[in-house]
């Protein structure tokens, strides 16, 4: 029950990552994701109740980590877009690289939070430091959490976003038998984070994205 501080910013992270896709995309001259009612940070809009609340809260009591969460994919009508090939990169890439921004914004909170221990210390209250320490931890799990939802989103395997930024660059017939993988794809990513080679390459790419948070951490804190 101790991981389920992870839960919090995860519904908050998955959110911020659809609403980012809406908005850019509304940039880009498609407004579905607004008339949709898609681009706020209320979450009970974007809420998949199977990706965004069973399967990360059952991942956590069963297994102790978050394997995989997802909020529901804001519509998107690539016709609207001024530049579909640029339009649909900038669309799809925004929602990982949303992800590694707040990834950062944790780094930050925990150099704050340690900054201001000793000052919630003080308080004597055994209420003010369990809720100090689940705030630390949410937001020094939430370093790790986005940084592996950014990586995990770019893999170039449908349905993930990974997959529509390659799309986007392939040429147009070998584009079009690419994007027919669809929803099966989910099966390919299931398979390949079994796969011990894959799952090294994975968390060797998270573990060199957290390092400088790592050590922002440890010299500012």
């Amino acid at each position: 029950m101790e991981t389920l501080y992870l839960i919090p910013i995860l519904l908050f992270s998955v959110v911020v990552h659809e609403v980012m896709h809406g908005y850019v995309a509304l940039k880009c001259g498609d407004p579905t994701a607004k008339y949709a009612g898609r681009l706020t940070l209320n979450p009970i809009p974007h809420i998949d109740p199977v990706g965004s609340i069973l399967v990360p809260l059952f991942s956590i009591l069963v297994a102790g980590r978050v394997f995989i969460a997802w909020a529901k994919p804001v519509p998107v009508n690539p016709l609207n877009f001024k530049n579909y090939k640029r339009d649909s990169i900038l669309v799809s890439g925004v929602g990982p690289f949303s992800n590694l921004f707040l990834s950062l914004c944790c780094t930050f909170a925990v150099i704050i939070l340690l900054k201001f221990e000793g000052f919630f210390n003080s308080f004597n209250s055994e209420t003010v430091k369990l809720a100090y320490e689940f705030i630390l931890k949410m937001f020094y799990g939430g370093i790790y959490l986005n940084i592996i939802l950014g990586v995990f989103n770019l893999i170039p395997v449908p349905p993930l976003d990974g997959s529509h930024i390659l799309a986007s660059v392939l040429p147009d017939r070998v584009s079009e038998s690419y994007r027919q993988i669809g929803f099966f794809g989910i099966f390919i990513v299931i398979f390949l984070m079994r796969v011990p080679v894959f799952l090294h390459i994975f968390f060797s790419i998270v573990r060199a994205i957290a390092k400088p948070m790592e050590f922002l951490i440890q010299i500012l804190a």
